[in-house]
């Protein structure tokens, strides 16, 4: 069987990590007690790295990781587009119910060894 070369590429350092990341952000919030509903939602209008349940509550979550908090730090990285990505990614995401739950979106900063969870953090 003949695999594409797109898909037999090796992955890179920053999306090894990057996967590294989602995997302990996903932990971090599974231990809080959400429920996982979708890894990586991938759409035309963009990406959700984690939807989450808790409780009645749907939570699109952006993980974004930086090896320290120059430039920055990782929160700052959600910038004004990637937050629209986020919001049409989430619009198409809910299409699939009849009647959407109440939803927020939420980021998990990963500085080095430091995470945060800003809940509430982008506005639509």
């Amino acid at each position: 069987m003949h695999i594409p070369a797109f898909l037999s590429r090796p992955r890179t350092a920053k999306q090894i990590s990057g996967q590294i990341g989602e995997d302990d952000a996903l932990a971090y919030l599974q231990q809080q007690g959400l429920t996982l509903v979708e890894r990586n939602f991938r759409c035309k209008g963009g990406e959700i790295d984690l939807v989450m349940q808790a409780k009645d509550t749907l939570i699109f979550v952006e993980v974004r990781k930086r090896a320290d908090k120059d430039h920055g730090g990782a929160a700052a990285s959600v910038t004004p587009a990637k937050q629209k990505r986020l919001i049409i990614a989430a619009h198409i995401f809910l299409q699939r119910y009849k009647m959407p739950p109440a939803c927020r979106f939420d980021v998990i900063a990963i500085d080095g060894t430091e995470m945060s969870w800003l809940k509430n953090a982008i506005e639509t």
